[in-house]
């Protein structure tokens, strides 16, 4: 592996690659399923559609939680290369599905890969940049999700009817950066110290005395976190359109959303880095409840709609990956890939929750303007998980932890 000045650089560009295709492949499937129902691809019904998001997401929680731990026995390279393969594997194969069962056991196969992907990520970011630069590392990280969705609802305006090719399109990158991962991706250096060691951590550890507190506050941050975004991005499109507005307009607001978390992510790192990340995330969580509140409304104004959209992606996606960030700064090298990845797995589970609730409001046929309360409440508990948080510590070279407080 190279040891050029060149190798930071490689390690931010491939991590962001990597959090992109996940934001891509999210998208993909949100903007898919208004033509799905609409032409009644392969039998799919709201519950149908519904029922394949949730079992992809079940996919990706499994992902992280069985793959990121690993990361810190086997190393975080070989595991993140691994998991693009599979992903990109599945994804190719999503539009060739027969049924709408093996639709859903393609679209499991390739959250089982993007799991990993986002949790492994984060990890060789936050231990290539120093520690006093870890919101910042998480966040710059998280905004190639968000642009991954962008280019997404671009494509999707373009492919209209043809939606298969988002999936082509999504697969095909990633398959075409596994070789330069394997390339150009060097091990994480901390990784390799920490591995000096004989310690090992387990779920027990991470509920510990000492990180017990942490651990909880965290998961909780991540499951609302994630439930906002993976609720928002899914179904968006689909409660614009109860909403009385055009798919054209439906979708065009779900690109505001997500050019707004990209601002948003680059704002919030900035910001948590001079000031802590925990004050930054009680704003980010307090300020996005008030906004999806506000959505509630029926807003006639196209200028004040899209407003109101951009900011909402710039408050409620940064919000939850200031919780990252604060994982990394809290939990040392040889705990930060099993802190990370469980942060992520039960995040997952928000994010399984998030499009089925509001894909049985869909169904319901109450989804506006009850999704977007729905939403508010879950942003309040956000900021109410955030709230348990102790100022940010600088982690030690051992497993043993310092303070929270």
């Amino acid at each position: 592996m190279t040891t050029s000045p060149a190798r930071p650089v490689w390690t931010a560009v491939l991590c962001w690659l990597t959090v992109l295709l996940e934001g891509y492949d999210l998208v993909a499937l949100g903007a898919t399923i208004p033509t799905l129902l609409k032409s009644g691809y392969l039998g799919f019904t709201a519950a149908g559609a519904t029922l394949v998001a949730t079992v992809s997401l079940i996919g990706v929680a499994v992902g992280a939680a069985c793959l990121g731990p690993l990361t810190d026995r086997f190393g975080r390279r070989v595991l993140l290369i691994s998991s693009v393969l599979l992903f990109s594997l599945f994804t190719l194969l999503t539009p060739l599905a027969p049924n709408v069962a093996t639709f859903g056991v393609f679209r499991f196969a390739a959250g089982l890969g993007l799991g990993a992907c986002m949790p492994v990520a984060l990890t060789v970011m936050s231990e290539n940049l120093p520690a006093r630069r870890r919101a910042s590392a998480s966040t710059f990280t998280m905004t190639g999700y968000h642009v991954g969705a962008v280019l997404t609802s671009i494509l999707a305006l373009y492919a209209k009817e043809d939606w298969h090719l988002l999936f082509y399109g999504g697969g095909l990158a990633g398959l075409l950066a596994v070789p330069l991962m394997w390339w150009k991706l060097p091990e994480s250096a901390a990784y390799l110290e920490a591995r000096e060691t004989a310690e090992r951590v387990s779920l027990r550890d991470l509920l510990g005395a000492r990180f017990r507190r942490i651990s909880i506050a965290v998961w909780t941050g991540s499951f609302m976190g994630l439930l906002l975004v993976y609720g928002l991005n899914t179904w968006l499109p689909q409660l614009m359109r109860t909403a009385g507005y055009p798919i054209s307009t439906s979708i065009t607001l779900l690109l505001v959303l997500n050019i707004g978390a990209v601002l948003g992510l680059v704002l919030a790192g900035t910001i948590a880095d001079r000031f802590g990340i925990r004050p930054i995330a009680r704003i980010w969580f307090g300020t996005g409840a008030v906004l999806l509140a506000a959505l509630s409304l029926r807003i006639g104004n196209a200028f004040l709609l899209n407003t109101v959209v951009l900011l909402t992606g710039v408050f409620v996606f940064s919000a939850q990956v200031l919780i990252y960030g604060y994982v990394a700064q809290a939990f040392p090298a040889q705990a930060r890939g099993t802190a990370l990845g469980l942060t992520s797995a039960v995040g997952r589970l928000g994010s399984i929750l998030g499009p089925f609730v509001t894909g049985a409001l869909v169904t319901a046929g109450v989804a506006y303007p009850w999704g977007f309360y729905f939403f508010a409440v879950v942003a309040v508990l956000g900021l109410g998980a955030v709230l348990l948080l102790r100022g940010e510590t600088r982690t030690e070279a051992r497993l043993t932890p310092v303070s929270a407080g």
